[in-house]
């Protein structure tokens, strides 16, 4: 489950008719802000209770959750099938693959990317990847509600069926790879990043049809995944657009 925290991001949820599940207030909060959440809670027949430090504590480590937290619906998770089905509908289908992401603000971040560069939809890893929490959701700056998110269990088998399905597979690697803006991304496509220190698996290397990198000038030799997934997305979209 996930968690909206504080006075005024509640409040603003409310008002903006998100779908919250309940909302905990620690005992004494007072408050303009307070009366209204109660208000609109209660129109929208949202359950509002006043909870006890131990219980309120236990529910996130946020620190400044100003006395208040509503609590989201779990986030609906995509089948593979879905995935694939809506991408298709388009001519230049894009999807983007994880492979064992597991810092939750590299994940919301790339989130946020993907919403923002049209990506139809994100595979991640059951296993050895970030759970979708309130951390993810807030670094995504509220994209995790509008991408289309599956996990499975077997990626290498995921990409196969990628595959026959008729998409492009670029994997984001060191070593044995193309310059990423010299690829043509003009077709349905798959983009695969790997894991914050260990890169792509070498399975998931060799499932992909080409290997592609950032160039680098600096003394270090890769940037932060989240930043790189940006940097890949926007060159696709660049070209797509033609601009």
């Amino acid at each position: 489950m996930s968690f909206i925290v504080g006075r005024k991001p509640v409040l603003e949820a409310l008002n903006a008719n998100e779908k919250v599940d309940q909302i905990f207030i620690l005992f004494g909060q007072k408050g303009s802000a307070i009366d209204a959440i109660f208000t609109i809670a209660k129109k929208r027949n949202i359950r509002c209770s006043f909870v006890k430090k131990e219980k309120f504590d236990s529910l996130s480590d946020h620190p400044n959750t100003q006395g208040v937290i509503a609590q989201r619906p779990n986030q609906k998770l995509f089948s593979f099938e879905e995935i694939i089905a809506s991408a298709k509908v388009k001519q230049y289908p894009l999807l983007l693959i994880l492979d064992s992401i597991q810092d939750t603000h590299n994940l919301g971040a790339i989130i946020r990317s993907a919403e923002c560069s049209g990506v139809d939809g994100i595979i991640i890893t059951k296993h050895n990847s970030a759970p979708l929490n309130e951390t993810v959701a807030k670094t995504s700056a509220g994209a995790l509600e509008y991408v289309k998110i599956c996990a499975v269990s077997n990626l290498s088998q995921a990409i196969d069926e990628i595959k026959k399905a008729g998409f492009w597979v670029f994997g984001s690697h060191l070593s044995n790879s193309k310059k990423y803006s010299d690829v043509n991304y003009k077709l349905p496509v798959a983009i695969v990043l790997g894991n914050e220190e260990k890169g792509i698996r070498q399975l998931t290397a060799a499932k992909c049809d080409f290997l592609i990198n950032i160039p680098m000038v600096g003394k270090i030799d890769s940037l932060n995944v989240s930043v790189a997934a940006g940097v890949i997305l926007f060159e696709i979209q660049r070209q797509r657009l033609g601009v």
